[in-house]
Order: C-alpha cells, then structure tokens, then sequence
C-alpha cells in the first residue's frame, strides 16, 4: 500500500503523503462524486522529486482522462498544501487497480509480478498467455509459444512467427519469459529487438568489446529475438547473428524469432540464416476475424477497467481498420469521451467516435495509382509507359519494381495486379516481384533505393 512506511522513505515523499487527504479533498469538489469516486480514488501519491509529485494511476486509461480534465487542478492543489509550485507526473502502476464491474463475463485473478531475469530482462506484466485472446488466427503460434514455455529448448526449436505488426507477436514473446521466470527467476532470460541487437554489435566493435557482447548474448537459456526483418540487408549483423544462432542451436539453448514477414520472404537475409530459420516450426498470425478482435477487445477493456459492451466491442472491431493497437487506440478515445461527457458508453457515442477518426478516406492505403506515380517520378517514365508494354530495359524495371511495391504495399493477390497492370498474367506478376527481390538481395544501392520508395509510400514508415 502507498502508506506503508520503510526505513528508506525520504521526507519529501511523506510530505506528499501527508497532505494528499487535503488534495482529494479539494479536487474532488470541482467534479461529480461519482468522477471522483472512479478516478481520483484511484491515485497513489508515490513520490516528489525536485519538484515533481509522481502519481500513480492503475492504467493508461485513468491517465488519460486526468490529464485531460484535472492534471492543472492538482498540481495547483499539491502546490497549495506544500506551500511551494509543484509539477505532477503521472505513471501507471497495474499494482494500483482494485476490482471493478465491466462487461466482462469472466474475472480474471491479478497477474503475479514476475521479477527480474539474471540477465535484466523484466516481462511486461502486460503480457501474459492467461489475457492473449486465441482464434483460428493465432492459434498454431500461440500452441508453439506455450510448448516452449514448459520445456524451453525441447522442441520447436527454433520456433519463428510471423505475422503484421501489432497482432501479438511481441505478446507472446513476453509471455514465454514471463512463463518461465514463474517456474524459475534464477532462468537465463535474453529479450532483444534485431534493431538493438544491431545497434549493441555496432558499439561493441568500435569499442574493442565484441567478446563481452558476444558472451552477453551466448549465456542463455532462451533468446528471444523480436523484429528479425530490421537486420535484412545489414552483412556484418547478419554474419554475427548467424555465428550467434549455430552457438545456441548446438548448445540446446531455445531460440524464438518474430519477423512480420516469413523466412522465404526475407530476401534480403543470408540463405543460411533463412534456411535456419525455417528448420524448426514456423507458425504466422494472421490478421483475426471480426469476433476475435472484438474478443480481444472486451479483454482488454477489462484490463483496462473500461465498461464495454459486447454490442459496443462487435461495432469497432468491424469499422476500426488496422491492426489490434488501432482497435485499442480506438477503445481509448471512446472511454476518454464518455468521460468528457459525463455520459456512459454507447453505440451512439461509438458511432461518432468512429466518423470522426477513422473515416476510411483518411485511413486508407496508399492507391494503385499512388504506387505508379510514385515510380514515375522517381524514374522519369510516364505512368502510361510504366503499364504499357514496352520491353525497353528502363521501363521494364521500373514496372517490375511498381509490382514489387504494389505487392508489399497492398498485399493484393497475383490475379489482382495482373488485372491492375492491364490484364497480365498473374505468373509475369510472380516473376517481376521476384526479379526484385533478387536485384536488391545482390545490391545494396539498389536494396536502398526500394526502402526509399516503400518508406514514401507507406504511412508508418516501414
């Protein structure tokens, strides 16, 4: 509890403490008791600090709506009672939260708090297979991913999923650690994204220090690899990965590995690293259906102690697009509104929420037609061209790379951009996309030039 004392509470810290009765109080005047009663009840005072009062909310959810309606009220409340101006900071503390009524059918225990791995990596509390919601979707990875957690380094290994972003790839990554130091905390733990893994092996080479990295990443019992796309096209990455991998892979130590794409797919990774990848299970999640992402939503508004409905849930989960943290995100500014408004959650409240923010016209992909006029600016080819039929060198690269990103970009079947680039057959589709492929596999300025034109088309930059 916030009020305990130890021998190593500092004086601020008690001051804060002591005048926090004389906080609610205050601010809980200037609100409706029962505003008062769901949020600011919930607030522990933690700590002050040069000024700061740190305050813990139970999640993301309470934050947001105190910072939208009160973060002044008590930080000009703090300050009056100290006797001096000070800043608030919220942070979210699970630890916080108290049983509460939702929509939710099922109510789940706490999650216990899983300490710290021998080598520093801490699960998100978040995270955990007991709140990953599992359809046909996802239902081969997350079999894999609990296997492994009972008997890491016994089977399926390695075990690599795929899939597009914000699905619960790094869920369930969490989720095997978070398993694993239940049953053993003393378990050597290594969780790292391939952009970190990357950024470490750089440091340590130009710091002489390549043997303490190496023995870092060695001295495990499970490596955990997130985001494994990132080293594609990166040689010395990839050659001290591959090194890495035959080390543990012998020793019998687990290797996990999420990517958003397949191994086959990784065309600008080493043959020998792909072929590796794919010597243990490969399992994808792929985008859910409808029910699924509207019981994974429900879930996480119990998490969240947001009152949704399942009528409520089913609507956003047809007309929110995107991946699962758009779907949150989604939930997140309807509770905050309901709160702004004083009203409770409804369809209708959902209805407006969804015309104001995701309207398809602002959320939608990169067209056809934005792809082609792309490539022909930056090739200097008229789009006619690019769809016509010349076999001039130039312009067949160019519209060899226009399918390429069409593909990446739109994920459209074969049979569709042959249609989209005058009736072609699909298998010339096939054979233009890999062409590419292949080019920038073998070249790196050109590899280049692909990201290039891929991040200008695509709004999240990947």
């Amino acid at each position: 509890m916030y009020d305990q004392l130890t021998f190593e509470t500092r004086e601020e810290d008690l001051r804060l403490r002591g005048c926090w009765e004389g906080v609610l109080t205050k601010v809980s005047s200037m609100m409706a008791p029962k505003m008062a009663e769901r949020f600011l009840s919930r607030i522990r005072p933690a700590g002050l600090h040069d000024g700061v009062a740190v305050l813990e909310v139970p999640n993301s959810f309470n934050g947001e709506w105190i910072r939208s309606r009160c973060l002044s009220d008590l930080q000009e409340a703090i300050s009056e009672e100290l006797g001096e101006t000070v800043l608030v900071e919220l942070r979210v503390n699970a630890a916080a939260r108290r049983p509460e009524i939702t929509a939710m059918a099922e109510v789940k225990a706490q999650p216990v708090v899983v300490e710290r791995s021998t080598n520093g990596f801490s699960p998100s509390d978040k995270y955990r297979f007991d709140n990953f919601v599992t359809g046909q979707s996802n239902r081969l990875a997350f079999a894999g991913a609990k296997a492994i957690a009972a008997e890491p380094g016994k089977k399926y290994n390695p075990l690599f999923i795929y899939g597009p972003s914000g699905l619960g790839k790094t869920h369930l990554l969490h989720s095997i650690a978070r398993e694993i130091l239940l049953r053993d905390p003393s378990f050597p733990v290594v969780y790292i994204s391939a952009q970190q893994f990357a950024e470490e092996l750089i440091s340590s080479l130009q710091q002489g220090k390549i043997e303490p990295f190496r023995r870092a990443q060695r001295n495990v019992g499970i490596w955990l690899v997130d985001d494994i796309q990132f080293i594609a096209g990166k040689d010395r990455t990839q050659e001290e990965l591959f090194y890495m991998f035959n080390h543990l892979h012998q020793t019998g130590k687990q290797i996990v590995l999420c990517s958003d794409r397949p191994p086959r797919e990784l065309h600008l990774m080493d043959e020998r690293l792909r072929s590796r990848f794919e010597s243990g299970l490969v399992a994808d999640i792929q985008w859910p259906d409808t029910e699924t992402r509207s019981a994974i939503l429900l879930s996480k508004a119990h998490e969240e102690g947001v009152p949704l409905t399942t009528q409520v849930a089913l609507y956003l989960a047809e007309h929110v697009p995107g991946n699962i943290r758009n779907l949150e995100g989604a939930m997140t500014k309807l509770a905050v509104q309901s709160s702004l408004n004083d009203h409770e959650i409804s369809m209708d409240l959902a209805r407006e929420m969804v015309e104001l923010h995701y309207s398809q016209a602002a959320l939608a992909k990169p067209s056809f037609t934005q792809i082609l006029d792309v490539v022909s600016k930056f090739y200097r080819i008229p789009v006619e061209e690019i769809r016509g039929t010349s076999r001039k060198a130039p312009i067949a690269l160019a519209r060899h790379v226009a399918v390429y990103l069409t593909r990446e970009v739109t994920q459209g079947s074969w049979k569709h951009i042959g249609h989209q680039f005058g009736d072609r057959d699909h298998t010339s589709m096939m054979h233009a996309y890999e062409k590419i492929s292949k080019m920038a596999g073998g070249d790196r300025d050109f590899a280049n030039v692909v990201r290039s034109l891929l991040r200008n088309l695509n709004p999240d930059g990947q």
